[in-house]
């Protein structure tokens, strides 16, 4: 049989943008590799790369548009959402309207997106969920150089001799840079790694130096070293001379906050002797990168530290050249690419000025629209805020889920309870379309075709290979119908989106002579074919090449004004809302290794469902113990704005007075598990970025009676269950983990009858241990084993990877039946703990077994003997641990 062909698109995940070969073989799924001859990832994926063949089921996917819940066909959805913005707009203005899209939107979707917004509404209304993670880089950036410009590039991180990794758990948020720096590392021995994070992380395994300052201290971090360089003679006069200003007031504000090491040592909370070898480090060593990623940009001071950052490179000359530079990562496959056409609701398309009366002028022209924006929009959070006061009376959401990911969450909810037009337009139910009065069916990875820009700006083609399910359409289109109903047909006729590139391109060029950063001229006259075999490409393309461009600022000119770059003056200041009495920690979230955002796509892998199940809060020995919380118990997470429970783990890598907490989960997965309905809302009052690191939280044990966990074909009854968490299992079976505050002794039945949809004619299996309190049951139909149930007071709990293997069967065995009450497979089966390799589904206990056999004493032998490892390699971090701990 011919093998399938494959198919070279880009990952859907990530800001590192993965080239992608995907297949689909004669029995319908997908085989997924990397793709070895893009330049982001060089063949290499991580765990939620490999795994996205499980992801593209048809099952849960909208098919159909729907109004109030009912099936509609798609002319009456179109008309309907178009009479509804325009009659808005006639009563109450065009900033009465509203759009919340994404970074997971093709460029040419956001493009269309901003043009209807901003050129033919006639509102800045528009902002991203990119706001969320890299809008504090972005102001950043414009203060120090002009222009939304990241000087660097991949190559840059493996060049550097020193590299700091700041507020970036790297090795599980973005892997596979990860593992090209490990290559590096081992390549060159000496470069060295510095991590700057409160928390330490799996990417510390690599690090020389680890530095877990104060939440929220980076200000002051960075102005110390600042300071120290200038005690040091680091200074580049000659590039400050003829290619920047402003340094003189950085450095004075600077000296001001940090006058010496042992003062920053103490703000920060770190010793002296570790801050003077970092700033040792960087002083004396001339190529390096600092890369900086979420703690640092989700912070109400994101923004400044951000300059931070950036005046130390500027001061010392250390931009535009190879292995140097100040590097923002970014969180999402196309954050980028939507900074590029002005998603945010303060720029325009093509890097231009909303509040420049010249580029509005320019883009308006160029649109021929009937009107522009005259001012910026409103940011993400406040954005949402006016939906609550009915300041926006109608709301189009894209491909995200804001009533999960925005702080305040359940304000969110509220809100768009009672805004009278929600449109949502996505690829599957969220907790946010439960909320919409329109759904639109939108086409996701692998059905759709577009460019995505990741964080080197390096623009990638995402390609079709499949068609999407029922009546799913790609979101330019969706968007281009409604504008041509709303009478805009002369602006929107595009029939693919090759057209759309090509207008985005030449916008890019137009009026630009060299002015502007973001300049596409060079691609401004692809074909369609040209398109379809676009290659991956670094903007700037200007006309005289069309190679790309790997690093900006090699000739010291920047994009402000007088063409100097700009040291900006910052002074740490404290967080609105400090921890007291009251709630007296420190809350930060984010991400774990495979999961993303809030797991619409990698909720339905079994693979990725297995190394982390619960959400949990990392709590410090000292704190715990304080607390009165038991590690792998339950606790209560209370702040002033919401509450959640948690699984606690007790380790001695958080930091003392302050938690963390992952944040994926939704009501789709748990009960009570959206951490981000508890954030505090203040923002960054540059950027508009939400604190997400820096929330006052108590930490409350949450009493259990009992503890369980059910395996079951269809959906649980949850009702009268204090707290439940599930995940997808193999053989399509949904995983359950149960606890209750209440005794049920001597009930236990006819509650489990009932959790379990139990029939008159189903086989029913139950054991029952009056003395110990356990409880078992199982409910077989026709034979066929549906679902079971196993209860333990203690909760020492048998392990459920056996019980899976169970629902393959078409008909359950006697000894499957027993094993069922007995609580333990039949004969001999190897219990493998919590799963640390995703790609090959291998255990916490199965590797510690071997380690302890004496056969596998290093990562390598442990991958020769198990496999782990030597897959995707997110987990060797974990595999260092383990062998570490033995």
């Amino acid at each position: 049989m011919p093998s399938a062909r494959a198919v070279r698109t880009t990952c859907p995940y990530c800001g590192v943008g993965c080239g992608v070969l995907a297949a689909v073989q004669p029995d319908g799924t997908v085989q997924v590799t990397g793709d070895p001859a893009h330049p982001a990832n060089q063949g290499r994926l991580c765990s939620k790369g490999l795994a996205l063949g499980e992801t593209i089921g048809h099952e849960g996917r909208l098919t159909r548009p729907s109004i109030g819940g009912e099936p509609v066909e798609w002319n009456t959805a179109l008309t309907h959402v178009a009479t509804g913005l325009r009659q808005t707009i006639d009563e109450h203005g065009p900033d009465s309207v509203a759009f919340y899209v994404s970074g997971q939107l093709m460029t040419e979707d956001y493009y269309v997106a901003n043009k209807l917004m901003k050129g033919y509404i006639g509102s800045a209304n528009i902002d991203t969920n990119s706001r969320l993670c890299m809008s504090s880089a972005v102001a950043g950036h414009k203060r120090a150089f002009g222009s939304d410009t990241v000087p660097t590039c991949y190559e840059d991180l493996e060049q550097a001799d020193v590299l700091v990794l700041v507020g970036s758990n790297l090795a599980w948020c973005h892997p596979v840079l990860y593992r090209r720096i490990e290559a590096a590392k081992a390549s060159r021995p000496e470069m060295t790694i510095i991590v700057i994070d409160p928390r330490r992380t799996p990417s510390c395994d690599l690090a020389a130096l680890h530095l877990p300052l104060h939440p929220g201290s980076d200000v002051r971090l960075f102005n110390g070293l600042l300071a120290h360089l200038a005690r040091e003679g680091r200074a580049d006069f000659g590039f400050l001379e003829r290619h920047a200003s402003g340094y003189a007031a950085a450095l004075e504000a600077a000296r001001a906050d940090a006058p010496s090491i042992p003062t920053v040592a103490a703000a920060c909370g770190v010793s002296e002797e570790d801050l003077a070898r970092f700033y040792h480090l960087f002083a004396r060593t001339e190529r390096v990168v600092t890369l900086f990623s979420q703690g640092v940009n989700q912070s109400s001071a994101g923004t400044d530290k951000v300059n931070a950052i950036i005046n130390c490179h500027l001061f010392t000359g250390r931009i535009g050249r190879a292995g140097m530079g100040p590097f923002s990562i970014t969180g999402q496959p196309n954050a980028m690419g939507g900074r590029e056409v002005g998603g945010l609701a303060n720029m325009l398309a093509a890097h231009l000025e909303l509040e420049s009366p010249a580029h509005r002028d320019l883009v308006q022209g160029f649109w021929r629209s009937p009107v522009i924006a005259q001012h910026p929009g409103l940011k993400a959070v406040d954005l949402f805020k006016a939906v609550g006061s009915g300041q926006i009376k109608a709301i189009w959401i894209m491909a995200t889920n804001p009533a999960v990911s925005l702080p305040d969450g359940d304000r969110v909810r509220e809100a768009l309870r009672n805004c009278p037009l929600v449109i949502v337009s996505d690829m599957c139910h969220t907790d946010t379309t439960a909320l919409g009065h329109v759904i639109f069916p939108a086409a996701s990875w692998g059905e759709r075709e577009g460019t995505v820009t990741n964080s080197e700006r390096c623009i990638s083609r995402q390609r079709a290979f499949l068609p999407p399910p029922g009546e799913a359409r790609p979101d330019w289109w969706i968007m281009g119908e409604v504008a041509r109903r709303m009478g805009y047909e002369h602006g929107f006729s595009y029939t693919n989106p090759a057209e759309i590139f090509q207008e985005h391109a030449q916008l890019s060029a137009y009026r630009n002579e060299g002015q502007r950063d973001f300049d596409l001229t060079g691609l401004s006259q692809l074909k369609p074919g040209e398109y379809e075999r676009l290659e991956p490409i670094r903007w700037p393309v200007q006309a005289e090449s069309r190679q790309g461009t790997d690093r900006m600022f090699v000739d010291g000119r920047f994009y402000t004004p007088d063409g100097r770059a700009r040291l900006v003056p910052v002074r740490h200041r404290l967080p609105e809302n400090s921890p007291d009495e009251r709630y007296p920690l420190v809350l930060n979230t984010g991400r774990i290794r495979d999961q993303w955002h809030t797991m619409t796509r990698t909720g339905r892998s079994p693979r990725l469902s297995t190394h982390i199940t619960e959400p949990f809060a990392e709590i410090h020995p000292l704190d715990a113990t304080q607390l009165g919380v038991q590690d792998n118990g339950l606790a209560r997470l209370e702040t002033p704005w919401g509450q959640m429970l948690a699984r606690v783990r007790i380790t001695r890598d958080q930091r003392q007075g302050s938690i963390f907490v992952p944040m994926h989960w939704n009501d789709h997965f748990a009960a009570s598990g959206r951490v981000d309905a508890l954030v505090n809302p203040v923002v960054d009052p540059v950027s508009g970025e939400p604190e997400f690191k820096h929330t006052p939280v108590r930490v409350l044990p949450q009493p259990c009676a009992w503890e369980g966990f059910a395996l079951v074909r269809e959906d649980l009854d949850t009702q009268a269950v204090d707290y439940w968490v599930r995940s997808l299992g193999q053989h399509g079976c949904w995983r359950y983990r149960l606890a209750g505050a209440a005794e049920h002794t001597g009930a236990w039945s006819s509650w489990a009858r009932t959790c379990l949809g139990a029939c008159p004619d189903d086989e029913w299996l139950e054991y029952q241990d009056g003395g110990t309190g356990r409880y078992r049951a199982a409910l077989i139909r026709q034979g066929r084993l549906v679902s079971c149930l196993f209860i333990d007071p203690t909760g020492k709990l048998p392990p459920w990877q056996w019980l899976e293997g169970l629902f393959a069967a078409p008909v359950l065995d006697g000894a499957s039946r027993m094993s069922l009450l007995a609580g333990r497979p039949p004969g001999v089966v190897e219990d493998q703990g919590e799963i640390v390799c995703s790609c090959f589904q291998v255990g916490r206990k199965r590797i510690l077994r071997a380690i302890r056999e004496g056969d596998a004493l290093t990562v390598e032998a442990i991958g020769g003997k198990l496999n782990a490892g030597t897959g995707c390699g997110s987990c060797v971090p974990e595999l260092k641990r383990l062998l570490a701990s033995v």
